[in-house]
């Protein structure tokens, strides 16, 4: 018993453009809430241990660290501690010197941020050139 003869029976349909709607407004969603963040470094050169003979560079800025804390840069000791006297004596000893490579020399003993200040205020300073000073193992 068909009543219905003269309509032909239509077929279901998924309608794809408001899942498309969905999905781009889902997009622009994340797009906008996802954060970039960007990390600050130094660019560091740090050397092998194993090298047999060094390259003297004739613009070298020589930093030594010691134990307790104290601040020498090219032998003559830095009066205060922090970032900003470091940075004075770092632009000093740099001149007028193209592009100057930084040495640091730092005892075994010296806090990880008396060396990290030296860095910083190298970096401050415009001296992208970081190199640190090795001994060699005694065999």
């Amino acid at each position: 018993m068909n009543f219905q003869r003269g309509r032909a029976r239509e077929e279901p349909e998924i309608n794809l453009i408001p899942m498309i709607d969905v999905l781009l407004v889902i997009l622009i969603f994340l797009m906008i809430t996802t954060t970039y963040s960007k990390f600050a470094g130094l660019e560091i050169n740090l050397p092998t241990a194993d090298t047999q003979t060094q390259k003297e560079q004739p613009n070298e800025i020589n930093v030594v660290v010691t134990a307790g804390g104290e601040v020498l840069v090219n032998k003559v000791p830095v009066t205060g501690r922090n970032v900003d006297s470091i940075g004075m004596a770092l632009k000093r000893a740099a001149g007028d010197g193209k592009e100057p490579v930084v040495v640091i020399n730092a005892d075994a003993k010296a806090t990880h941020q008396s060396v990290i200040d030296v860095m910083q205020a190298a970096q401050q300073n415009g001296l992208s050139h970081i190199s640190f000073a090795t001994q060699q193992t005694q065999h």
